[in-house]
Order: C-alpha cells, then sequence, then structure tokens
C-alpha cells in the first residue's frame, strides 16, 4: 500500500517545521506547534500541538497537547487534549488520552485508554455521610437531644 503523497498540511499555521532532510535525536519540549517531517528518535515533552507529517518517522515516547499524525509513529502517545491518526498514518503503541480520532485507512496497534477531559471534578464514591443518611449518626443526635431534655429537666 503506497502512501498518499499529496496531502498538503498549511504549514504557514505551524509555528516550526522541521525539515524532511533532518534526522536527530534526543529529548524535544515545545509549548506552541511543531512538525516533523523527518526522522526523530527520543523523548518528546511539551504542551503544545505536534504534528507529524506523512513521511516522518518518529520513535519516541510521546507526550503533548494535540498530536496529529499522518506519518509513522513507534512508541507510546499521551495527548493531554486529543491524538488524531489520518488516513494512512501508523502508530504501534499505546494511546492515553480523553479524545482520539482514527480515520479510516490507519494503522493502529497498541491499547487505547481514555481519560476524563475535566480533571477538576472529583470522582463520586460511596456514600453521603450525614445524620439523615447515617444510622449512627441518627442515634448520635437523639442521644444528644436526650441528654439536652435532661439538663433542662434538672434546670427546673
Amino acid at each position: 500500500m503506497a502512501k498518499d503523497n499529496s496531502l498538503h498540511i498549511d504549514e504557514s499555521m505551524v509555528d516550526t517545521v522541521l525539515a524532511e532532510d533532518l534526522n536527530f535525536q534526543g529529548t524535544m519540549k515545545f509549548t506552541k506547534s511543531l512538525m516533523i517531517k523527518g526522522k526523530f528518535e527520543g523523548q518528546i515533552d511539551a504542551s503544545g500541538h505536534l504534528i507529524i507529517g506523512p513521511n516522518a518517522i518518529v520513535s519516541a515516547t510521546i507526550k503533548a497537547g494535540v498530536i496529529t499524525n499522518y506519518g509513522q509513529i513507534n512508541g507510546n502517545v499521551e495527548g493531554t487534549e486529543r491524538v488524531e491518526l489520518f488516513n494512512h498514518a501508523r502508530l504501534t503503541g499505546d494511546i492515553k488520552t480523553p479524545e482520539v480520532i482514527i480515520e479510516s485507512g490507519c494503522n493502529f496497534n497498541g491499547t487505547c485508554v481514555m481519560s476524563d477531559k475535566r480533571p477538576s471534578q472529583a470522582p463520586v464514591s460511596g456514600q453521603i455521610s450525614t445524620p439523615a443518611a447515617h444510622p449512627q449518626g441518627q442515634s448520635q443526635s437523639s442521644s444528644g437531644q436526650q441528654q439536652q431534655q435532661q439538663q433542662q429537666t434538672h434546670k427546673r
């Protein structure tokens, strides 16, 4: 299956573009948008938008705000906002993200864990412990009332 290289990505909308003839390795960090068109090996830890071009090969552990893949990724990815796999993209690794888009024609081998987009919400677990909902609370409350009644009786 040959890749469709007719895909046109508007690079003027991307802050940094790493050309097809670049092969590098290491740790990459960025906050805006970055597009890889060549080869990269290592680790990416970013809050910005990572775009993997159609001919790019990335072997890395990736964490970024949005990960858009048109090429090939070998490694686990975490998109804090979203992971997108488009036609002819390949991903061999696990995905962790609150939102995923997997277009027909791509190849994904791994597991996907979708986390909640709203981390500020506390998980609901157990029962609410109030005197009305808790039998022990009622008996403590009624024994407290009995003590108050006894004290009032002794004052008279």
